[in-house]
């Protein structure tokens, strides 16, 4: 029947018992190397200074009031964080995934096309305040947990369907196993718990928000919250197995290498708050701009080469810095006119600077087929500027800087943290986080 379907056969990933189960209950601190353990630290730095600065944006508010007002806390309680008010454990997983996701700084794996800590870590927050533990060697071990399914379940999905689907499709599945290995359910009510999550997980079409970009962002919140909900769904005895891109055949070999293989140590950081496909044009315009110091009203034209998801990215006139984000000429020319790219070149005053705008709307897009080939494994661009005078520069090949071969140092991490969080938490308080 499933083959009918056009689904795929189930049979040798049967979780009862597997590789699977074991990982996913039993991985304890001293299972997971040193180093891994202290990339996670870095993860979780960064993940909460993205979550500072998105505590300010409209998004953050409008979805924390929504929080508040229709997923009201029950016998469970867990906070919004920045805000104060008390909501559901689910609502509290949306509210701070969307917060997480209203400023596009967050960590990536670039395999997945998307983010995996954007969920993981709302949904931690959320069931460990809810269920009242405070355990931190055991939140940094299940954060290592969730970005190791996170990575599989995303590219079990993307491997098994055509349509390119947001992060929350497969943040719904890794927020439901989570919830698994904290509520300690056995195996048979962890794959109800994981099929729920997948079968109500958003598969929202990611190519759309690129299209049209709004609040909608990389449905983070929404699968997260989806998760938390099959969490307890399942608890209660609710059915939903099995899932199947954790059990189908086709996809067992994603799965093969949990607790071999560290994907969190593959992760990339932004060093800025714009879409990941839209960094390596900034990268290149501020490299040209720093080596041959021209003015920003020294520019004609700017030309940007990249990959077709990037020239995607071809809002010129963004009214909200949701399309600011997702865009790829405004962020390019806020980062040559201010010399820097932070969430106030992407919003703000800086949505209606005419000197941005020009340059912005003077871009031309071109796709490269060398990068096309290259993608999603890698992420590259190159860019012609030509000045007034008739001189042009043109970059180098740029990829997006903060990939895990060349990753952001230490202080960069810390220096990002700061440059988020000062601003809207103090210094004394960032210092102490």
């Amino acid at each position: 029947m499933l083959r009918i379907l056009g689904l795929p056969l189930m049979g040798n990933i049967d979780l009862t018992g597997t590789s699977f189960q074991q990982f996913l209950h039993s991985t304890t601190h001293d299972d997971i190397p040193e180093e891994v353990m202290d990339f996670a630290k870095r993860c979780l730095l960064d993940l909460v200074g993205v979550m500072i600065a998105g505590s300010k944006t409209e998004l953050a508010g409008l979805i924390s009031n929504h929080a508040t007002e229709h997923f009201a806390a029950g016998s469970k309680a867990a906070t919004l964080m920045l805000d104060g008010r008390k909501v559901s454990p689910a609502g509290a997983a949306l509210a701070n995934g969307m917060m997480i996701d209203s400023i596009d700084a967050h960590d990536g794996y670039r395999p997945a096309k998307g983010h995996i800590g954007c969920h993981v870590l709302p949904v931690l927050m959320a069931l460990f305040e809810a269920e009242g533990r405070n355990d931190g060697q055991e939140f940094l071990t299940s954060l290592v947990v969730g970005y190791e399914i996170g990575a599989r379940a995303a590219l079990a999905l993307h491997g098994s369907v055509s349509d390119y689907h947001t992060s929350g499709a497969w943040g719904a599945v890794t927020a439901a196993a989570l919830g698994s290995r904290f509520l300690k359910f056995d195996e048979n009510k962890t794959r109800h718990a994981i099929g729920i999550g997948e079968y109500h997980g958003p598969r929202s079409q990611m190519m759309r928000c690129i299209d049209h970009p709004t609040m909608l962002k990389d449905g983070s919140g929404w699968g997260a919250m989806a998760g938390v909900s099959a969490t307890y769904l399942a608890h209660s005895g609710f059915t939903g197995a099995p899932a199947i891109t954790v059990e189908g055949n086709d996809v067992a070999h994603f799965w093969s290498d949990l607790g071999e293989h560290w994907t969190i140590l593959e992760q990339y950081f932004k060093p800025y708050p714009v879409c990941r496909w839209a960094q390596p044009a900034a990268e290149a315009s501020l490299t040209l701009k720093h080596k041959h110091n021209f003015r920003h009203e020294d520019i004609e034209t700017i030309t940007v080469h990249s990959f077709h998801e990037a020239t995607r990215l071809a809002t010129t006139h963004p009214a909200t810095t949701d399309e600011a984000q997702y865009s790829l000429p405004f962020p390019v020319g806020a980062a040559l006119v201010f010399g820097q790219l932070g969430p106030d070149e992407v919003g703000g005053k800086s949505l209606t600077d005419e000197r941005v705008m020009s340059l912005s709307e003077n871009m031309i897009l071109k796709e490269y087929e060398p990068y096309n080939e290259a993608f999603p494994a890698e992420r590259f661009a190159h860019v012609e500027i030509k000045l007034k005078t008739g001189e042009v520069h043109v970059s180098e090949c740029h990829p997006a800087r903060g990939d895990h071969e060349d990753p952001l140092s230490d202080q960069e991490i810390l220096d990002k943290f700061y440059f988020l969080a000062n601003p809207v938490i103090g210094d004394k308080r960032a210092e102490k986080i």
